[in-house]
């Protein structure tokens, strides 16, 4: 530490890439300090230091990281209270652009792994960014002192010590996450989709908020009788809640009564939630996937043919492409690439669907012959698909009751509260007579594998690389921009600049011999055995603001990518 002072004093008043001078490592009372990258100016990216206090000191019990899902729960708890700390500390050193900043990832609603914070046997060790102080382009070495050895030491000892993190909250969310497990392998043993615990609160505070509704009138979900089930839980009674089955499962009801927050509820319940959200106990099939239509977005060579064929002027849908796919080949294509990663359960909201990709009815059939009809409507394939595929499917309607036909489970949500109606749906198909036509054929059809070539990654934008993510839904990958806006289980901007690192690199493997899936699962195997920080191009600097994103997610982006080329 004094040497660290020593240089910062030394200097003081020089231009700011005299800040280079302070790269390496400093040993302070208690704890370590590396300064793996410092800013090459008070606007660029901040620069990057970890703090490391060796597990003699910080004591933390060993249960709390020996199991995956704990040692993740605890890196979240440590990277959310190190955000709230810093934000007491940050930019008390004024001076030009981003000085005195100091900042940790900062976490949403859900509990995902992150690079911000290490926990092991040796050591805890928490990545920081932080901006060093300047006036105009030249070193306030004073100010970076009292950053860096006044501040930092302070946040340290109110944030790093086991006694800091106050254990019985700690405790608190351990007995939470081994809970939330013992759900997921309730509905794993079962082999069904969905978990919804009675008293849960699904409703957000608003369009732009993902916290829980907490003013107002707020009704707590209540799982009617027919679909209740009781899991046994290690911490605690057992947790009743409604369960959504494999197969076809149908949520209706009234405009404004709660389906698509349902809906909502149950794409989100893929993650783990944090107490006090509402949908602790929301637990989804980790590979159920929302696939919605999208206009505009580019296609490469996906086998589309289940759902659309014949097309004018014998257009090949075995491997379709298009720079500028309508609804209904969007939909078709997003499907398709679902199946392709190994979604077992496709998650759908008629309002966000294209109209006749989901069905046509019986006068219109009669009006366009099939032969003039290139679209076979999903109607006609998801018995299909849950038959050949074990692929379940849970659909938000409204205006369409043909889906009673092919429906295993009927909910009406009435002022949100569900309701299982499906004796009544049934009834109602039977007792009037569908004049509909079955389409497409008695099987679903073939799912192709694509093989990524890797001249369809170029991640150059004039002399230098570009890869960057903007933001929740935007990636910049050399002179290109991929638009994830319609992929709406990301969740969280530090997922999505993972997403652009994982790019990066299955751009630099990509062989045209192995398939699609192939190479995110070896990435995949890669990061379970090195830690998400593998992905990260930057060696020696800590990628501390990455969370890992889902397969589905990651794929999704390739499919986006405008110049991806595959055999």
């Amino acid at each position: 530490m004094n040497r660290l002072k020593q240089i910062l004093s030394r200097i003081d008043g020089r231009g700011y890439k005299a800040y280079k001078d302070i790269q390496g490592e400093y040993r302070f009372p208690g704890f370590r300090l590396f300064i793996d990258y410092v800013q090459g100016d008070p606007f660029a990216a901040p620069s990057r230091i970890r703090v490391r206090m060796d597990q003699e000191k910080a004591g933390y019990p060993k249960e709390w990281y020996e199991q995956p899902h704990r040692r993740v729960a605890l890196e979240d708890w440590i990277t959310r209270l190190w955000s709230k700390k810093a934000d007491r500390y940050s930019f008390r050193a004024k001076g030009t652009g981003k000085s005195g900043m100091i900042a940790v990832d900062r976490p949403g609603q859900e509990i995902l792994p992150r690079t911000s914070v290490v926990v092991n046997d040796q050591f805890v060790e928490v990545r920081v960014t932080v901006g060093l102080p300047a006036r105009g382009r030249s070193v306030l070495g004073r100010k970076a002192d009292e950053m860096l050895c006044d501040y930092l030491p302070r946040l340290v000892d109110e944030a790093l010590p086991v006694a800091s993190l106050d254990p019985e909250k700690v405790e608190e969310r351990m007995r939470l996450v081994d809970n939330q497990q013992a759900v997921r392998a309730f509905l794993a043993e079962k082999g069904w989709i969905a978990f919804v615990a009675d008293g849960a609160i699904l409703p957000r505070e608003s369009g732009i908020s993902d916290k829980p509704l907490s003013s107002g009138q707020v009704i707590r979900f209540r799982s009617p009788e027919s679909l209740q089930a009781t899991v046994d839980v290690p911490h605690g009674d057992p947790i009743r809640g409604m369960v959504i089955r494999d197969g076809i499962t149908l949520i209706v009801g009234g405009g404004y009564h709660g389906k698509s927050t349902l809906l909502k509820a149950l794409e989100r319940g893929v993650y783990d939630h944090v107490a006090g959200d509402g949908r602790e106990y929301v637990i989804t099939s980790d590979t159920a996937v929302k696939v919605r239509a999208e206009d505009g977005r580019r296609v490469e060579k996906v086998n589309i043919s289940p759902f659309i064929n014949n097309l004018p002027f014998g257009r090949d849908t075995e491997r379709f492409s298009t720079e500028d796919a309508s609804g209904s080949t969007s939909q078709a294509t997003n499907i398709v690439e679902s199946l392709e990663l190994g979604a077992d359960c496709l998650l759908i909201d008629e309002d966000t669907s294209a109209t006749n990709f989901m069905i046509r009815d019986g006068r219109m059939q009669r009006l366009v012959a099939k032969g003039k009809e290139p679209i076979t409507p999903f109607i006609d394939k998801v018995r299909q698909l849950y038959a050949e595929r074990g692929t379940s499917s849970v659909l938000v309607l409204g205006g369409s009751g043909d889906y009673f036909d092919v429906a295993d489970t009927v909910i009406m949500m009435d002022e949100y509260l569900p309701h299982e109606v499906t004796s009544e749906a049934k009834e109602i198909a039977q007792s009037r007579e569908n004049d509909r036509t079955e389409e497409g054929g008695e099987r679903f059809g073939e799912v192709t594998p694509r093989h990524l070539l890797p001249q369809g990654f170029n991640p150059r934008k004039g002399k230098k690389e570009k890869v960057d993510a903007k933001g929740l839904t935007t990636i910049v990958f050399g002179t290109t921009t991929v638009d994830l806006s319609g992929v709406e289980q990301l969740v969280d901007s530090s997922q999505t600049r993972a997403i652009a690192d994982m790019m990066r690199r299955l751009g630099k493997q990509a062989d045209g011999k192995r398939s699609l899936k192939e190479l995110i699962d070896d990435l995949y195997q890669e990061v379970e055995r090195s830690g998400l920080d593998a992905v990260s191009p930057f060696r020696g600097q800590h990628p501390g603001d990455l969370a890992l994103p889902r397969k589905l997610e990651l794929a999704a982006a390739l499919n986006r990518l405008r110049t991806l080329k595959v055999r």
